[in-house]
């Protein structure tokens, strides 16, 4: 841990303090005092103060010299801000303890060193880095330091990491998992191999003439760039294959270990290129700043959460892109097929709204109604999917993520006007999935209600008609709240599916079910292929409705019992509520509740669109690098688009634009089919 320090000495004063004599002392103190005071002032102030003290710089160098003397520095370069653990949540959790209790180092180590000298090894490193150059290379000299590079115990120790490095990154791409994962390797050389072939020979070097270095046009060298590419290459193809055979968490995590390993050993062997005397200068700075740069990230947990979801992300949304191209209408055909669709998730969702109501009224737990709850919208969901109905407010999340493989798509994407076209054709489907949600659950919930007070001679709607009216005003009531955490149960819902199909493609699923010998032996060869396909096609989506009529269910039962104000508002639910209301009070209610409840079915749609739409964007977004700058000025050009044709964003008008726009989403689905 660093030494906090409450001197606020100049770095003069300090250094008479100490080294006005020989210090024989090994104490980190009087560095660590030297640095703080060193970024208070300018560097070419401290390097002038040096020339005109010589006996304190010749006290200070051997200071120096002592207490880096025979300190071994390759943690610094084979631990430092790369993975060491095989999964993310330990390799998460171990650099959060690392934050709250540093772990206990030998102190005989650089890396011990550098964690009890600089208090912020960033700023530091910002501050040397922000220096002048000349005023770096100056303090080098001075130190005379500026040849450390070239010293045995230097090089001993940079071959040692290279080799440490070069053994553990054989382990994981030798791994069966991530073998898998490159199908294209199994009759090839293991570049893998054949780089630790090259270092073996560098050892050798070393043990013949520990004074060695190589120059850029040496073939061993050559040699080793060639297979670290080759390696690089390796890992590369293996992200690319994730999305025809999906990819498991720990084999990510050991892709990207394997790729930060490579990144090391490529670094390393950079260092011992000397080609002119200048260089030992430049490779002695290199090694300085790369230690400082690896010890301030080695508990960095952006990075960490950044490198390890980027491509989980990419899978996941993958899938949900394939599946948000059936959900854009490009002809009046399909824009009438879409509202029809969404009619039919209005039926069942008007029936789901009156079976949640005789729920409610059925004497049992918090836990009891959860479940009844849960189990009526998520068997619902259900239905609506696998009868090829939609739920309007499923569709931000699948049409965000096309949009994001649109973009990402660039030599398909001639201009942005192009894909604003697409974005008014993705806008209007899902207007009319919302007018066909709302126009059919409204007028079903009121049709059954009434049915069942003609059967049953009562108006079951009469005891609850204030609550659900009451939940249709945000201004007594948190309807957008509500709205707002249906929508990231929507986004999560999509984050489901993805995940679910990214897993079947892994664990190859459906070609386990066609193969499995009991199937196959009690229903047939026939059956078990069917059966195979039906699981391909539909389980992610099953799943994920599932899960996401649960969300919704149990969300209110779980706020009641924690005691907060918690619950969920979707559009076409607001709308079969809103007719349960009336009913419960004979349609007598003030003109004023009508109209805000009405307006209010509205928002709640917007404020549910808005969050699932804008969530997926997000990670869709990340997942595929599209950089925010360039979707700006997308988003303007989409601006403009809506100025001059806003009917295109509600009605299918023809335009010139269509066949590109259809041309665009075809290579999509194209591409999503062949993964």
């Amino acid at each position: 841990m660093a030494i906090r320090l409450f001197r606020k000495d100049s770095f003069s004063t300090i250094l008479k303090h100490y080294f006005s004599e020989r210090n024989e002392t090994l104490s980190l103190q009087p560095l660590s005092e030297i640095i703080t005071s060193l970024k208070k002032e300018d560097l070419d102030v401290f390097t002038a103060y040096l020339k005109d003290n010589e006996l304190i710089t010749e006290n200070l160098i051997y200071y120096i010299f002592n207490v880096f003397k025979d300190r071994p520095f390759n943690l610094s370069l084979t631990e430092a801000d790369i993975l060491s653990e095989n999964a993310f949540y330990p390799e998460f959790k171990k650099r959060i303890l690392n934050k709250v209790l540093p772990p206990i180092e030998n102190e005989q180590t650089i890396w011990y060193l550098v964690d009890n000298v600089l208090v912020t090894p960033k700023k530091d490193l910002q501050f040397f880095q922000n220096s002048p150059e000349d005023k770096v290379d100056e303090l080098f000299q001075l130190l005379k330091i500026d040849r450390f590079i070239d010293h045995p115990h230097v090089k001993k120790e940079l071959l040692f990491s290279i080799n440490i490095l070069a053994w553990r990154v054989i382990g994981n791409a030798l791994d069966v998992e991530v073998m898998k994962m490159v199908p294209e390797y199994r009759n090839f050389d293991n570049p893998f191999l054949a780089l630790q072939n090259e270092f073996d020979i560098l050892n050798a070097k070393y043990k013949d003439n520990p004074g060695f270095h190589l120059s850029s046009t040496d073939e061993i060298y050559k040699q080793t760039k060639i297979y670290l590419d080759q390696c690089q290459e390796f890992v590369n193809i293996a992200f690319k294959n994730s999305s025809k055979y999906g990819i498991s968490s720990k084999t990510n995590q050991a892709l990207l270990k394997i790729r930060q390993q490579l990144q090391r050993m490529s670094d390393i062997i950079k260092l011992f290129v000397i080609d002119e005397d200048k260089d030992y200068l430049i490779n002695s700075k290199q090694l300085f700043f790369n230690i400082l740069r690896y010890k301030s990230h080695k508990n960095n947990l952006r990075d960490l959460v950044s490198d390890s979801t980027r491509l989980m992300s990419h899978l996941i949304t993958n899938h949900t892109a394939e599946t948000g191209t059936h959900y854009i209408t490009s002809t009046f055909k399909a824009y009438m097929k879409m509202f029809w669709k969404a009619s039919g998730g209005g039926v069942i969702v008007g029936a789901l709204c009156v079976l949640k109501m005789l729920y409610s009224y059925i004497p049992a737990s918090d836990f009891a109604h959860a479940f009844l709850f849960s189990m009526n919208y998520a068997m619902g969901f259900v239905m609506i999917y696998l009868m090829h109905f939609t739920l309007a407010t499923k569709q931000p999340a699948m049409t965000a993520a096309t949009m994001a493989k649109v973009l990402s798509e660039g030599d398909n994407r001639k201009t942005y006007m192009e894909f604003a076209h697409v974005v008014s054709q993705l806008f209007r489907s899902q207007f009319i999935a919302f007018v066909g949600n709302v126009l059919l659950s409204f007028p079903v919930s009121l049709m059954i209600i009434y049915g069942l007070e003609i059967l049953f001679k009562q108006n079951f709607a009469f005891e609850k008609s204030a609550r659900l009216i009451h939940d249709l005003n945000p201004f007594d009531s948190k309807a957008i709240l509500h709205a707002c955490i249906a929508g990231v149960f929507l986004f999560i819902s999509g984050v489901i599916s993805g995940n679910i199909s990214n897993n079947s493609v892994f664990y190859q699923i459906p070609r386990r079910i066609a193969k499995n010998p009991l199937i196959n032996y009690f229903f047939g060869q026939n059956v078990a292929k069917r059966l195979s396909v039906y699981y391909s096609k539909n389980w992610a989506g099953i799943i994920s409705n599932f899960w996401f009529g649960v969300f919704l269910g149990a969300t209110a039962p779980i706020g009641l019992f924690l005691g907060l104000d918690l619950d969920i508002r979707h559009i076409t639910f607001a709308a079969g509520n809103f007719a349960l209301g009336l009913y419960g009070k004979d349609f007598v209610v003030s003109s004023y509740t009508f109209w805000v409840s009405f307006v209010t079915v509205f928002v709640i749609g917007f404020f549910n669109f808005a969050v699932s739409f804008g969530l997926s964007m997000l990670l869709a977004f990340r997942s595929r690098k599209v950089e925010l700058s360039e979707a700006r000025e997308i988003f303007k050009e989409i601006f403009r688009y809506f100025i001059k044709n806003p009917f295109r964003f509600f009605f299918p008008l023809r335009s010139m634009l269509d066949e590109k726009s259809k041309k665009m989403i075809q290579e999509i689905s194209t591409k999503s089919a062949d993964h």
